[in-house]
């Protein structure tokens, strides 16, 4: 085993307690023997869900020398809520103990810095590896057999059953909805997105008529009894009177035939998209992230590409898919569609001349025109949220996942994060409350007049009478809550640090391997080192009249198998988006390590 940087890991502390332990609290030395995952994450972050999904296999694999703790540190204020964390851990079937640390206080203790963010102790409780972002699952099963094979033979390994305790299953028609579907039959269809399946509801929005999918995860077509989904999102009549599934999970567009209840799939190969992936060609040949809603405007399904932060496009008559708006940049920036930032787009809505977009992480309504230029009616970016109405330049949502057009040209907002409906009136600029006390409502559809409001924490649809008058709600602006990191005004050293895992070097073959791309809010607090290039190390230069501010920063890194006889050695992405609050500020730092995968230099070393 080659000598490891190691530094003693920190308790785990969280005030909201244990999850998934049968009432259980624990320590992290009644951990010693385990290797242990700390898995920093939050449920509103899709990066995070994707490393859930990444780690299942080696969960499965290793259950008796590996421990996997989700240490949920939240974004959001509503993900600070106890039971929002509850029902997340069920939601996404998250099958390890999970920490609920509102306060951050692991995270700090962990000097993390991004969602997702992975740390691995060893046996002995000493941090061994650090990894942000996604990509990694490799690297970690590598070093999971290193780990057992060395403390193994040192005695220092337990091998046994963990501290999971799965929790009793609930027994509801829905659980956890994610949209709903008005059918040329009156009826309804509704994601059933955790038990994996599609679910036709009579127009009582209550009475069962059919189950799509035999409800195990997976990506199987065929008959309704047979057919598979992987957490079902988003659905979308086509003009031949099918229907369009967004198979989230599956990174797949799917095709229901609502005569025959038989499954195929449109567009997605099953794997995830990453950087270097095809972004147009033959529909079922192109990698897909996280489509998350789909809507029929202007000839094409639109496609909502949670997962890489863009709007898709899939043509039929061509059967090709193509990338139709955004860089990959999570953020908020209007303007050409090429050029245009989004963060999580999660809810779609076809209006005529627009197509509405419900930018969940920006906790923001936009809009793309027919000229292909994108708008945004209300929200600022990735840490500015609350609840206000009023004009629309100064309202405040928290996390939509969905977006209604109603007949008055105007739209109804699922603003899931505030539990309410919204509404926004581009005539008039203004933003209104709806309803409230609709808990984690995602998305919404019109029925004779009403709005079905698909209330996913309730596991119901619930209609409503479209209010003539809106709701009066007490204002709350929020701040995304992390404490500012104090850098110092002038020079400052951005290192982003990436070790390849053992057994892997950087892929240099058709290239530089590594990619950096930095910018900041406001674009004044950098004088000198923003925009892309292909070192993970810059020299930034730091405005001392902008007191304070965030750097963003996006690294990509590619590393293959070091092994010189395969001519086609196997190649793995490393990737994160880093939002790094600043304090400018004499005696500040004058150097950013940020950790993709790895350990830093500056850490104190044991052999």
């Amino acid at each position: 085993m080659a000598i490891r940087a190691r530094v003693r890991a920190p308790e785990l502390i969280g005030k909201g307690g244990w999850l998934n332990t049968g009432d259980r609290q624990y320590t992290l030395g009644e951990l010693r023997g385990k290797i242990v995952v700390l898995d920093f994450w939050t449920f509103c972050c899709v990066n995070c869900l994707h490393v859930l999904d990444e780690l299942r296999e080696l969960e499965e694999e290793h259950r008796d020398t590996v421990v996997i703790i989700g240490v949920h540190s939240p974004k959001f204020v509503h993900e600070a809520d106890h039971e929002a964390v509850v029902d997340a851990v069920e939601r996404y079937q998250v099958h390890h103990p999970v920490l609920d640390d509102p306060e951050l206080a692991t995270w700090k203790q962990y000097a993390v810095r991004a969602w997702p963010t992975l740390v691995v102790i060893d046996p002995e409780g000493y941090v061994v590896a650090q990894h942000a972002g996604e990509g990694h699952a490799h690297a970690i099963a590598a070093l999971v057999a290193e780990l057992e094979a060395v403390h193994g033979a040192k005695g220092t390994l337990r091998r046994g059953d963990g501290p999971y305790v799965a929790p009793e299953p609930a027994a509801t028609e829905l659980r956890f909805p994610g949209k709903a579907l008005l059918l040329p039959s009156g009826n309804l269809l509704v994601s059933d997105s955790t038990r994996h399946r599609l679910v036709e509801l009579a127009p009582d929005g209550e009475s069962v008529v059919r189950r799509i999918g035999d409800g195990t995860r997976g990506l199987a077509d065929g008959p309704a009894e047979t057919a598979r989904f992987n957490e079902p999102q988003g659905l979308a009549l086509l003009p031949d009177g099918a229907v369009a599934v967004a198979d989230t999970v599956n990174h797949a567009i799917r095709r229901l035939d609502l005569g025959t209840g038989a499954v195929t799939t449109l567009a997605g190969t099953g794997k995830q998209w990453w950087q270097g992936s095809a972004t147009d060609g033959p529909a079922r040949a192109v990698d897909l992230s996280s489509p998350w809603d789909i809507a029929w405007w202007e000839g094409k399904l639109w496609i909502a590409m949670a997962g890489v932060h863009q709007l898709w496009t899939y043509e039929p008559a061509a059967d090709t898919v193509r990338v139709a708006a955004g860089t990959t940049n999570e953020g908020l920036v209007d303007g050409p569609a090429a050029e245009a930032w989004f963060a999580q787009p999660s809810g779609l809505a076809a209006a005529g001349d627009r197509l509405w977009i419900a930018d969940s992480e920006n906790s923001a309504l936009r809009w793309i025109d027919t000229g292909g230029t994108v708008h945004t009616a209300a929200g600022t970016g990735l840490f500015d949220f609350g609840h206000r109405d009023g004009d629309a330049g100064q309202a405040l949502l928290q996390h939509p996942l969905g977006v209604t057009a109603l007949p008055d040209g105007s739209v109804a907002v699922s603003d899931t994060y505030n539990h309410a409906l919204r509404r926004y009136d581009p005539a008039s600029g203004q933003v209104s409350t709806l309803a409230t006390d609709l808990r984690e409502p995602s998305g919404a559809v019109l029925v004779d007049g009403d709005i079905v409001v698909v209330e996913s924490a309730r596991h119901r649809l619930t209609r409503l009478r479209l209010p003539e008058e809106a709701v009066r709600v007490d204002a709350v602006a929020h701040r995304t809550r992390r404490s500012a990191t104090d850098v110092a005004p002038g020079p400052l050293r951005l290192d982003v640090v990436f070790q390849a895992p053992d057994g892997q070097k950087l892929d240099t073959r058709y290239g530089p391997s590594t990619r950096l791309l930095v910018s900041s809010t406001p674009p004044g607090l950098l004088l000198g080192g923003a925009g892309a290039g292909t070192e993970l190390s810059r020299a930034l230069e730091i405005d001392p009249g902008v007191g304070e501010g965030v750097l963003h920063v996006s690294a990509m890194a590619a590393s293959c198998d070091d092994d010189p006889a395969n001519e086609y050695p196997a190649c793995h992405v490393h990737q994160q988006d880093w939002g790094v609050p600043v304090r400018v500020t004499e005696g500040g730092a004058a150097r950013l390590p940020l950790v993709l995968a790895g350990m830093d230099d500056g850490a104190t070393t044991e052999p």
